[in-house]
């Protein structure tokens, strides 16, 4: 039995879109042309997703966990309401194919991280490019006074007044980092404790 194919609001707040209430949106299409829609689909919607929610990291595993039912607190329920829908009957809950496959063209289109590296089975979403994520990170600087000051990575996505890039993984504040020093808005310091950064304005 299916759903009326309309948006659904979940308890989080999220506006799921009408097609995670389509079952074979959770059945791994073999047509390349169906399957290349199904996973634009799917890409769309864990990236709004983990923006909405602010989740930084998505594995193989949350979808385990969410076709599992794990109850508040338990590992990958910060994604159980985009992954799986209960309220379809049977439930229904993304396959490991087509995440991992999905996790794969993220990868493939710089909106993912893999983390640690060389693996798929676990990444450093990019809800945000790390070209915009640069830009962030650069106003971040300048409207807190932070340029020409030497600030380590945990500093930056530890400050004392919470901000956008608060918790950022480093792997991803790494790379942002990076974007900017190649543009000459940061000097990357080498040193202990896994050295830290100057900006310029």
């Amino acid at each position: 039995m299916g759903l009326e194919l309309a948006p659904y609001q979940a308890p989080s707040g999220f506006l799921l879109p009408s097609i995670h209430s389509w079952s074979a949106f959770y059945t791994y299409q073999p047509n390349p042309r169906t399957f290349l829609t199904q996973s634009q689909d799917w890409t769309s919607l864990l990236l709004a997703y983990a923006r909405f929610r602010r989740l930084w990291l998505l594995a193989l595993s949350d979808a385990d966990a969410a076709a599992a039912g794990l109850g508040e607190g338990g590992k990958g329920t910060e994604w159980a309401e985009a992954l799986h829908n209960p309220r379809l009957r049977p439930p229904r809950t993304i396959s490991r194919k087509i995440l991992l496959l999905v996790i794969e063209q993220l990868i493939a289109s710089d909106r993912a991280i893999p983390d640690p590296p060389k693996q798929t089975s676990s990444v450093v979403l990019c809800w945000r490019s790390v070209p915009e994520w640069a830009g962030v990170l650069h106003e971040w600087a300048l409207k807190t006074g932070q340029t020409n000051t030497i600030l380590t990575l945990f500093e930056i996505s530890n400050p004392a007044v919470e901000s956008e890039l608060s918790g950022m993984p480093e792997v991803l504040l790494r790379r942002a980092i990076a974007v900017l020093a190649r543009t000459g808005k940061a000097q990357v310091i080498e040193g202990g404790e896994g050295g830290g950064v100057r900006f310029f304005p």
